[in-house]
């Protein structure tokens, strides 16, 4: 693998979602997440982590290094068990746990073969003990870049899945049941939720420092970005709707300005400006205006995007990312 990143890295990307739920609230009924305070679109930063998450599972075939250690319906304890089995076996110290050499030992274990725990992190002193990881990227909730519409619509299932209080048990009484029942009855009512459309406006931030921690390389950085590009193509369904990754990403990359070679790579992983200026001056998207309300991307690109590289500070580059052929860029 190659070796940790040494520059500080902020990005933003934009996706929207079309006649679906691009993040339902458990909270709400399965409701698309939303500010109640001005009516704007809410995706949490676990959603968008789990559809990168699929991404690199589906090209990378879920194997080492490239593992994902977060899969769906698994017990986390099995893979932390095995990093300690692999890094020495389940030794304890005198008061019955392990020891620190242990934990790390394991934990190293985890980073370097997990996908997942070297780019977010994880907890993973659940069980057999692998000690918790700060990982170098961190994603915020996406937020919609005008107030959305949700909507509850009714559907009809044209069939049931009744078992008769558990009375049936063969699919011959099934049959029978079933024979003897009204047709109306037969059918069921259920309810779907979606937005009519929403534009959202994602953000994230990579730390160099975190990342020698636990070797998040360009490799890594590489796979990141190819996999939010990818994340909504193997992610299809009737309750998502259309959903698109809107390329390209902006990535804010920092250089460092000082001439001398050690003091400029201090700055580029230190970082040479504040997060949030670089995104309130590098990309801006501006709201919709007009008497309709937006319904595709259109009504934003290319009119209400606006890329301002010439007023970033010193020591930053923009980078545009729209399909891995950009990615050696990084």
């Amino acid at each position: 693998m190659s070796k940790p990143i040494e520059n500080r890295y902020e990005f933003m990307f934009l996706f929207d979602c079309e006649n679906g739920n691009p993040n339902g609230d458990p909270d709400a009924g399965n409701a698309p997440r939303v500010d109640p305070q001005d009516m704007h679109g809410l995706v949490s930063d676990v959603a968008i982590k789990r559809r990168i998450r699929n991404y690199v599972q589906l090209a990378r075939g879920n194997e080492m290094p490239n593992a994902i250690f977060v899969e769906h319906a698994t017990n986390l304890n099995t893979k932390i068990a095995k990093a300690r089995e692999e890094t020495g076996g389940p030794g304890e110290a005198k008061d019955g746990k392990p020891t620190k050499s242990q934990v790390a030992s394991a934990r190293d274990y985890m980073c370097k073969n997990f996908f997942d725990v070297r780019t977010f992190g994880a907890v993973m002193s659940t069980g057999p003990n692998a000690g918790q990881v700060r990982g170098p990227v961190q994603i915020a909730f996406a937020r919609s870049v005008d107030p959305i519409l949700p909507l509850d619509m009714s559907i009809t299932r044209m069939a049931v899945a009744d078992d008769a209080k558990g009375t049936l048990k063969t699919h011959e009484q099934y049959a029978e049941w079933e024979s003897n029942q009204p047709e109306d009855s037969l059918r069921t009512m259920g309810r779907k939720s979606l937005i009519p459309y929403g534009l959202f406006v994602g953000k994230g931030f990579i730390s160099a420092h975190l990342a020698q921690q636990t070797g998040f390389s360009i490799d890594d950085l590489k796979l990141l970005f190819e996999a939010i590009l990818g994340m909504y193509e193997h992610d299809r369904s009737a309750s998502k709707g259309l959903m698109s990754v809107r390329a390209p990403i902006y990535v804010m990359k920092h250089v460092g300005t000082d001439s001398d070679e050690v003091q400029r790579k201090r700055q580029a992983m230190l970082g040479c400006c504040p997060a949030q200026v670089l995104f309130e001056k590098a990309v801006q998207v501006n709201p919709f205006e007009g008497a309709n309300a937006p319904r595709n991307w259109s009504d934003y690109y290319p009119d209400r995007i606006q890329i301002e590289d010439s007023i970033l500070c010193d020591g930053v580059e923009l980078l545009q990312i729209s399909d891995t052929s950009d990615l050696e860029e990084l």
